[in-house]
């Protein structure tokens, strides 16, 4: 490989790819879920050696986790009640929203900030059904799309 040429990324589709990468994705999917313990339990289970994985482990990854505009960012308002932010997360759930990550701010004059990502990958319904459930809510005072 040139030295012009590193560090540069393609986005290939996968039927595309050689079957040992989509299997190292595989392995490490087991690995993050903990599924397998070990790097050759891993292997084993997907069908490559360990040196294949460690071959290719950080020069493949699965363009879904990032891609497609699944990945939504909502900023909530609410009162500073007991079981509002429960309501909410009860919504995501409802849905199929996968929470990636959640941001309380300290409550001020009575109302609380509230950023919280979700997957949309396997959602019931669309990101804007799921904005118009919030807002639905008692506890929620507003609730935006911020980025997805």
């Amino acid at each position: 490989m040139s030295s012009s040429r590193r560090g540069q990324f393609y986005l290939v589709e996968g039927d595309a790819l050689p079957e040992v990468f989509i299997r190292v994705t595989q392995a490490q999917e087991l690995l993050d879920t903990g599924l397998a313990q070990t790097v050759a339990e891993a292997a084993e289970r997907v069908g490559i050696s360990r040196s294949a994985y460690y071959k290719y482990k950080n020069s493949v990854m699965p363009f879904q986790n990032v891609a497609g505009g699944r990945i939504v960012t909502y900023q909530i308002m609410l009162r500073h009640q007991p079981g509002n932010l429960s309501e909410v997360l009860g919504v995501f759930a409802a849905t199929g929203a996968n929470i990636l990550t959640i941001n309380q701010g300290i409550p001020t004059n009575g109302a609380a900030p509230v950023t919280i990502t979700a997957d949309m990958t396997a959602l019931d319904a669309s990101a804007e059904a799921l904005l118009d459930r919030l807002g639905e809510l008692s506890g929620v005072i507003k609730a935006v799309v911020a980025a997805g």
